[in-house]
């Protein structure tokens, strides 16, 4: 059964490993004939939350592109978060967004959850807090399921990622969806 799935990438570098990861997945996911759409929210306008609870009379108060991934999220079946480790955790790209689920957060309901992550340290602990960054929103959300997980460790400059077992998992993953 063709699934819709919505890739959030969260790198800050188009063609970073993250990114890199993002493509790989989505390659595997159509060749398996899913519908597959990356959206790279580097290029998008999300600003932050800025907590004015405007969303309890049913819309963000702030105009921005985030209307928009959120109706996708909706729409989805599946969705991959992608994130580079910064500071043990997820990077400021995709916090934004996942704050501002806030204004629909209730309605995002039973979707596989998929997560990527690079990372230029090689430690076994590295990836531990984005990971449960990533957990933790899902875990919010009625019927979430996580499906799988990539770890891209040990890689810091823009396509050092090719070439890596992480490249064929986040391939094999996507045929997998």
């Amino acid at each position: 059964m063709s699934k819709k799935v919505l890739i959030l990438s969260g790198s800050p570098r188009k063609g970073g490993n993250s990114d890199l990861l993002c493509d790989e997945f989505l390659r595997g996911a159509q060749e398996s004939g899913n519908r597959v759409e990356k959206i790279f929210l580097r290029s998008k306008k999300v600003a932050p939350c800025n907590a004015c609870y405007a969303c309890k009379k049913g819309s963000c108060a702030i105009k921005d592109d985030m209307a928009e991934i959120l109706d996708k999220m909706l729409d989805a079946d599946a969705i991959v978060m992608s994130s580079p480790v910064y500071f043990y955790s997820i990077d400021a790209q995709m916090k934004a967004l996942i704050d501002r689920t806030v204004a629909r957060w209730l309605e995002i309901k039973n979707k596989e959850f998929y997560y990527i992550m690079t990372a230029a340290e090689n430690s076994e602990t590295v990836m531990d807090c984005t990971l449960e960054c990533f957990r933790g929103f899902a875990a919010c959300l009625k019927g979430s399921k996580e499906m799988g997980v990539i770890y891209g460790k040990g890689v810091y400059e823009a396509g050092t990622i090719k070439g890596t077992p992480a490249m064929q998992e986040a391939y094999e993953m996507g045929k997998q969806v």
